[in-house]
């Protein structure tokens, strides 16, 4: 569509450039007079008035002038037009841009722009037509160009840019395209509408017939390579929707396999026989010898910070070893991994021979440090805040680094993370954290605490799902039990009491989801043991595990079951401290406060428990009539947990005789409830509000409606 403003501007721009002096870009064109001395005047300086969207240096970037020295009518009339350009790409189309000159006292020339940038253009709707097999909500999730909601303004995701829609066409159509319609046409028309200041942007979809994989097929000319663990790299299987990412993650993993049995230039290929009638593409992977070629080189540009070895060590090759396709595609998804670099790139160039190949690795890096100050509120912790420093790519070498200092209203925290991702160069992670935690005393936990530690840990893959950690560390608590009131006085603790422990143990992740952020199908579980001794002799361990599924295919409605439980067992029969006992809440079963399950004594006094399971079931859904852009998604769900409050002689109370266990906090083992959830999709973390409806407690269970929180996997 033609834009009459767009056009104005264009000629404003090809007046300028026949001689005359245009002051004025956006709007109405104003044409002034500029002195004829300053045409050939050196530009003392260059001022910006107005400018709120780019700093004075940004803009400076863009003007010709200051860059010359000399000034000129046609020089100032294209850094008019530079600049309008820039408001124009980031969404400004009512923007004004114009100059004036000043003598200054050494006889040069002094320009200022003045810049009205007006109001920024957002996108008021995005339409669908011709999408019968997938929602519009699904495809607008793809896109990169968002409508206009809450938080464009700090997102600046809603900005009409001609270039970033012909990537959303091409997101659209891959999107189809992995979704079984290979044939999927994508078309799009933008209005501007001036009286809104907004853009409307229309698609036009052509989805095509829908198709599945048919029969799957291995053929190779390579003797002795071993086709039946090549089969188990297939993701299209027989009966599964057509999907372009499936056949490409299956040629690349299938070359992958070949190569780790032994032959570097193995070439996969693939056949693709097309069935309309039955709606299916039969597929014969073609395991063949490619050429032999060698990596001569690895050159690696655009890394002003990072070093050049975190980039090469993602490469399973060297140069002087065997060039392979699929090695060079593995090695750009682990660089891209880092999340140090916003853009990858490789190319390949003739080496000094016929069989030598030159690599040449392009990198854009993109901002890894973030320094923070957060506020909230937590249902759990009251309002809460955290002043924090993080580097993902300390001193360009790949390692993390993490200090933050948080505050609630009931305790204060200093925590310190490092990590080194390959610990003496080998495919392990070494990492040691440091903390210092003060828990304030308060009517409901009877006594306060500080609290001061840290571990060593190591960190191992053991395939591309498992990962397995060791770890070992000590841990120092101070007990702080002052108040005045004997109602309130701990029985199972007394003040300034000493309890040191040393650790040691291990983990196990197992991460199948196919996304960790937003996963929609997949496991994702984790194992954990770990002896406590010095004051204990204790071995405590966890499971917890949550698996994902779609219930429709592209509607965003995802269910999960959640599965958790533990134990911790003293070694010597002498009991469980409280200390050290589990404290389930509202993390194991929703509609309970923290620590507000399980036995406590007749005063009140939370003792905590050695045992508990829970199982939750989950329902995520897409709000119906509220658009993507907000991250905004519904859940209903229904939880149950069984807590150990039976074996009580068995929870060692480490003081004075206590006033006894009461009764009502052991009377029901089982615990339900149900409920349903807003999650947002926040800038700060993804959050979320629980209501609950407790069905089934113990009498001295403490119960909450309400409970805001910080969204996790598991």
């Amino acid at each position: 569509m033609i834009n009459p403003t767009k056009l104005m501007r264009g000629a404003v721009s090809a007046i300028a450039l026949m001689g005359a002096a245009p002051l004025v870009a956006g709007g109405v064109p104003v044409f002034g007079v500029v002195s004829a001395y300053a045409q050939e005047q050196l530009v003392g300086s260059v001022l910006f008035e107005g400018n709120r969207r780019f700093s004075d240096k940004q803009l400076l970037a863009m003007v010709d002038l200051s860059s010359s020295g000399v000034f000129s009518q046609q020089r100032l009339a294209a850094d008019i037009e530079s600049i309008r350009q820039a408001y124009d790409r980031d969404g400004f189309m009512s923007v004004g841009v114009t100059a004036r000159t000043e003598a200054t006292a050494d006889g040069r020339v002094r320009v200022v722009f003045q810049v009205n940038e007006g109001e920024r253009a957002g996108i008021a709707a995005i339409n669908f037509t011709g999408n019968n097999a997938i929602g519009a909500g699904s495809l607008k999730g793809a896109m990169l160009t968002k409508e206009t909601g809450v938080l464009s303004w700090l997102l600046r995701d809603d900005t009409y840019d001609e270039q970033k829609l012909a990537v959303d066409r091409e997101r659209i159509r891959l999107y189809y395209a992995n979704r079984g319609y290979p044939d999927a046409q994508v078309n799009s028309v933008a209005e501007y509408d001036a009286s809104r200041n907004a853009y409307f942007i229309n698609f036009t979809v052509n989805e095509g017939q829908p198709y599945e994989f048919g029969n799957v097929n291995i053929e190779t000319s390579i003797n002795g390579l071993n086709t039946n663990v090549l089969k188990g790299t297939v993701k299209t299987g027989q009966g599964g929707r057509y999907s372009v990412a499936d056949l490409q993650k299956t040629l690349e993993d299938m070359a992958y396999e070949a190569t780790a049995q032994g032959y570097s230039f193995a070439d996969v290929r693939a056949r693709l026989d097309r069935d309309v009638a039955t709606g299916t593409f039969n597929i014969t992977y073609l395991v063949d010898e490619g050429a032999r070629v060698y990596v001569e080189r690895i050159n690696i540009t655009g890394n002003t910070k990072t070093r050049d070895f975190v980039i090469r060590r993602e490469f399973e090759f060297g140069e002087g070893d065997p060039f392979n396709r699929s090695m060079v595609i593995r090695g750009r998804s682990k660089v891209e991994a880092l999340g140090f670099f916003s853009k990858v790139e490789i190319s390949t160039a003739p080496g000094s021979s016929p069989d030598k190949v030159v690599l040449n690795v392009n990198v854009t890096e993109t901002s890894t440090g973030e320094y923070g100050a957060t506020a909230g509120y937590s249902t759990v912790d009251g309002i809460l805040g955290e002043v924090s420093l993080t580097e993902r790519n300390f001193l360009g070498r790949g390692q993390y680094l993490r200090a933050a200092i948080g505050a609630t209203q009931s305790g204060r925290t200093f925590d310190f993370s490092f990590t080194e991702p390959r610990f003496m160069g080998m495919k392990v992670s070494a990492g040691v954290d440091a903390y210092h935690r003060i828990y304030d005393e308060t009517t409901t936990t009877f006594y306060g605490s500080q609290v001061t530690g840290g571990q060593v840990r190591l960190g191992v893959p053991i395939t591309s799902t498992l990962n397995a950690g060791l770890f070992a560390g000590y841990e120092r608590k101070i007990i702080s039990d002052t108040k005045d009131n004997p109602q309130y006085r701990s029985s199972l603790v007394t003040d300034k009491q000493e309890f040191n422990k040393a650790f040691i143990g291990y983990n196990l992740v197992w991460n199948g989801v196919d996304s960790v952020k937003n996963p929609t199908e997949g496991l994702y579980a984790t194992f954990s043991q770990q002896y406590i001794g010095w004051d204990h002799n204790l071995l405590k361990t966890e499971a917890r595990a949550r698996y994902f599924m779609p219930l429709l295919d592209d509607s965003g409605i995802v269910a999960s079951v959640r599965g958790q439980a533990g134990v911790v067992n003293s070694m010597n029969n002498t009991g469980v401290h409280a200390v050290e006992a589990f404290t389930p809440g509202s993390q194991l079963i929703r509609g309970f406060q923290p620590r507000g399950i399980g036995p406590r004594l007749t005063s009140g006094e939370y003792l905590g428990a050695t045992m508990y399971a829970g199982v939750s079931a989950e329902i995520e859904f897409p709000i119906p009539g509220l658009p993507e852009s907000y991250g905004l998604s519904g859940a209903i769900w229904a939880d149950a947990a069984w807590i150990d409050g039976s074996n009580l002689p068995n929870i060692n109370t480490g003081a004075a005789a206590p006033v006894g266990v009461s009764a009502g906090s052991v009377d029901q083992p089982w615990r339900t409830s149900v409920g349903a959830s807003l999650i947002w999709d926040s800038p700060f973390g993804p959050l979320r509000g629980d209501v609950a409806h407790v069905l089934n407690k113990s009498t001295d269970d403490r119960t909450q409606v309400f409970q805001f929180t910080i969204s996790t996997l598991l």
